[in-house]
């Protein structure tokens, strides 16, 4: 037994020898066989070169070489890949930036941004591109973002990688370098949305009430699926529970999103109606070319536009008074020239303006065009305020709903604090009287016939900030110019206001369920029954004349 194990001894020792020299052997080998192209570091020149090679591989590499690289090109090219912009030179295979041109396209080198002039299409070819080098472009772009200096840039890529499984390993390193709590907050809502997929359903449960105060759609789509399918049943219940939290809080903010669509209908309402109005109230006329006027504003509004094409963030301010003054003119032209013969035959009048609106219709359709034009939206104006991922306020309206208010005050401190506000007053509650104490009644006619007409026109600013413009716009807002004014009362400026909002509203919460067209038709039978049991409306005008 002590011989065998002395044999077996000599042939290991034997052996070792031969083990050790194959083991050498290896690492020799190993030294001297070249490693693959993009294994070692590369820089961003060469990275860029290896561009237009035909390797998806290669060019796989070389994105990644360029995304880790650190260098300041190289947001900008990646970007420029994603979008098609970036094209190799046939002669030389230099990578180059392209955009087309009348004559072929427009060329600067992607190294230094120098401009390389023009070239046929024939003399450079776009870097082609797969699915998996776009995904892995996306994904090279959202990881350069979270690292970026501005907290909404890093929000807005979490947000970009938030359900994405592959992103969960970057999100959970970026947590601890995060100082800023709102991007920390969306970093806490992925990393629980991946700890949706855990094998534990403790961590599954600790997910769950993470992502129960979240509103963001891909919380919601990923908990109703886990309340019908995950295997365990404490999981299963505590992902209703949360999703019955979810669908109530986007519930409230679905009702107050419906409240600012119709605060926003209103302050529209308000605006078209405040002019009708004034001149309704105060000198009786019934004037159907009212929407015409608004239309004549919003009109003012292209022109401007179109002479300041440069300038269209301020050409609204300046749109602003001159469709005031466009459709003042045009007001004091129609009461000097037509309704000043009328007063006191309400049917001739209404007869009379609906004559006129028909020709500024068709002298608008002459002089600009017969179709829709375009009124372009100002940068400021555009997009929305996100109060939480199921509320969001377009800027637009938001902006119109402020303008309305400020128009109102307007009006109301130039009828109660200016002399013409006083005489149109005077006017309005009684007429003999006034003219009696040595007051103009016919230039007050012309005068208030003129502010009604200029803020119509304010109001058609507002509008082509909304709808089409086109010679009939103002048709669509005649009738409920009326009904917001006999609504609200006759000639008061408070009962226009809380009338056009009041109307806004209910409109807006009844169209879900009744139809848009219904839904004007129930408010229409309303106003008509309230009517009855007020005839002057919410506000009544006072005076001895009034009768």
């Amino acid at each position: 037994m002590f011989r065998g194990y002395l044999s077996m001894r000599a042939v290991a020792l034997g052996r070792g020898p031969l083990v050790a020299a194959g083991f050498l052997c290896v690492l020799i080998l190993a030294t001297l066989v070249p490693r693959p192209a993009g294994a070692r570091t590369i820089g961003y020149e060469e990275a860029l070169g290896r561009l237009s090679d035909r390797s998806f591989r290669v060019k796989a590499a070389a994105i990644e070489a360029i995304a880790t690289g650190g260098d300041e090109r190289a947001r900008s090219l990646l970007e420029g890949l994603l979008k098609g912009e970036v094209f190799y030179r046939k002669s030389d295979r230099r990578i180059l930036y392209a955009r087309k041109s009348q004559t072929g396209y427009r060329i600067r080198d992607a190294s230094n941004g120098a401009d390389l002039g023009e070239v046929g299409k024939r003399e450079i070819k776009k870097v082609g591109l797969n699915n998996r080098l776009r995904r892995q472009l996306r994904g090279a772009l959202a990881g350069m973002a979270l690292n970026d200096p501005d907290p909404r840039v890093r929000r807005a890529a979490v947000r970009e990688m938030m359900g994405d499984g592959k992103a969960a390993v970057r999100l959970r390193a970026r947590l601890p370098l995060e100082q800023d709590e709102g991007v920390r907050a969306d970093l806490g809502l992925a990393i629980a949305l991946d700890d949706l997929h855990a094998a534990t359903a403790n961590t599954r449960l600790a997910a769950i009430a993470t992502l129960g105060a979240s509103l963001e759609p891909e919380v919601h789509n990923r908990l109703a699926a886990m309340a019908e399918a995950d295997p365990d049943p404490a999981v299963t219940a505590a992902a209703r529970a949360a999703l019955f939290g979810i669908e109530l809080r986007r519930t409230l903010n679905a009702w107050a999103e419906t409240l600012f669509f119709g605060l926003s209908l209103g302050s529209v309402l308000v605006l078209a109606a405040i002019g009708l109005a004034i001149t309704f109230g105060v000198m009786g006329v019934i004037n159907m070319a009212h929407g015409e006027l608004v239309m004549l504003g919003a009109y003012t509004t292209y022109l401007v536009q179109q002479a300041m094409p440069d300038a269209i963030g301020y050409s609204l301010l300046v749109a602003v008074p001159a469709a005031f003054v466009v459709s003042g003119l045009f007001g004091v032209a129609i009461e000097r020239l037509v309704i000043r013969f009328l007063y006191g035959r309400p049917l001739e009048t209404l007869l009379a303006t609906f004559g006129i609106s028909l020709m500024l219709q068709q002298l608008v359709r002459t002089t600009i065009s017969a179709q829709n034009v375009a009124v372009e939206n100002p940068a400021w104006m555009s997009g929305s305020l996100r109060i939480n991922p199921a509320l969001a306020l377009t800027y637009n309206r938001l902006y119109i709903f402020l303008f309305a208010i400020l128009v109102f005050l307007g009006l109301l401190l130039i009828l109660k604090r200016t002399t013409l506000g006083l005489q149109v007053r005077a006017v309005s509650q009684n007429r003999a009287m006034a003219r009696a104490m040595g007051i103009r009644s016919a230039r007050v006619d012309m005068l208030t016939f003129g502010l009604g007409a200029g803020t119509a026109g304010v109001a058609g600013v507002a509008l082509s900030q909304l709808t089409n413009v086109g010679p009939n716009m103002g048709q669509a807002y005649i009738i409920d110019s009326f009904m917001v004014v006999v609504f609200g009362g006759v000639g008061n400026l408070w009962g226009t206001f809380i009338g056009g909002l009041t109307l806004g509203i209910a409109n807006k919460f009844m169209e879900p369920w009744a139809g848009a067209v219904l839904a004007k038709i129930l408010v229409l039978i309303f106003i008509i029954l309230f009517i009855q049991r007020r005839p002057r409306g919410l506000f009544p005008q006072r005076g001895r004349a009034v009768e």
